[in-house]
């Protein structure tokens, strides 16, 4: 079993950029997908993972990722996945004393900048960035699997025109 603890964030502007140290673009796709738990394929830089993630309460999950062959992951991604994919350009930085993740979604995501950072426990204490807006962590529609189904361009969001 592995557990995941993981906080959500929007991000704000784009100072969080000068941080940068790596950034890579990952495909996935979600072959099923159940209240509290997932079958993600996830594909970055000639490497597939076929993952599930499953719920447990706040900020925790489990997380079991296997990797796959990339030939086999390109496959379930085009024939299993095709209404439920992400794309997103992940940016990797160092902020104080912890790595966050930084996701740039593209397609139907486009415009959405979400950061996540991975915890020892769910009230450690971190130093909060300058970028930092929201927290999403516990909002079902920030999980990628729910952002597969429903992209962030269908939002009704406020101050948005038709």
């Amino acid at each position: 079993m592995a557990i995941e603890i993981e906080r959500k964030f929007l991000v704000v502007g784009d100072a969080w950029r000068a941080s940068v140290t790596r950034t890579e673009l990952l495909r996935q796709g979600y072959a099923a997908t159940s209240p509290g738990c997932s079958v993600r394929v996830r594909l970055m830089h000639g490497t597939a993972w076929l993952g599930l993630k499953a719920h447990v309460h706040g900020a925790t999950r489990l997380e079991y990722e296997y990797r796959i062959p990339p030939a086999d992951g390109e496959e379930i991604l085009e024939r299993l996945c095709r209404d439920g994919r992400v794309e997103k350009y992940r940016h990797w930085l160092r902020w104080a004393d912890h790595d966050w993740e930084v996701d740039e979604f593209l397609g139907g995501n486009a415009g959405l900048v979400v950061a996540e950072l991975e915890l020892d426990r769910e009230d450690e204490a971190f130093a909060v960035p300058p970028w930092l807006g929201a927290e999403v962590t516990e909002d079902e529609r920030y999980y990628n699997s729910s952002l597969a189904r429903c992209p962030y361009s269908s939002w009704d969001l406020p101050g948005a025109t038709a």
